[in-house]
């Protein structure tokens, strides 16, 4: 799957070129949806941090990633601890058919996790 800018994955087309500008505007826009969703999904107050946290694992993995998850389950049910402890399960992607962990992945999920936990 082609991605331009910071991830931006709509609309992208192989090859595709765009200012820093235009990447800046996109991550914008992308990031809204994603607190957006959020919004839809958490039934439980959230810092910015943590809002912040979970708008990036939703930029990355979808909605429906976010939406599945034992994290939000965790989450709406007020274990804030136990869904901060859930980041660290969304390490792995599919490679040549295998599910590998990527050292990516991993620091990103640490990432938000400490934001998520950073109130």
């Amino acid at each position: 799957m082609p991605t331009i800018g910071y991830g931006r994955t709509a609309g992208v087309k192989l090859g595709q070129t765009i200012t820093a500008a235009q990447a800046e505007t996109f991550l914008r826009a992308d990031m809204a949806a994603a607190a957006a969703q959020v919004d839809k999904l958490v039934k439980v107050p959230l810092s910015d941090r943590q809002r912040g946290a979970l708008a990036s694992f939703v930029f990355n993995l979808g909605a429906g990633a976010l939406q599945s998850s034992t994290l939000l389950r965790l989450l709406n049910q007020g274990d804030y601890e136990g869904a901060a402890g859930q980041f660290g399960r969304w390490v792995y992607a599919t490679v040549n058919g295998e599910k590998v962990q990527l050292p990516g992945l991993k620091r990103r999920r640490a990432a938000e996790a400490d934001l998520f936990e950073t109130t």
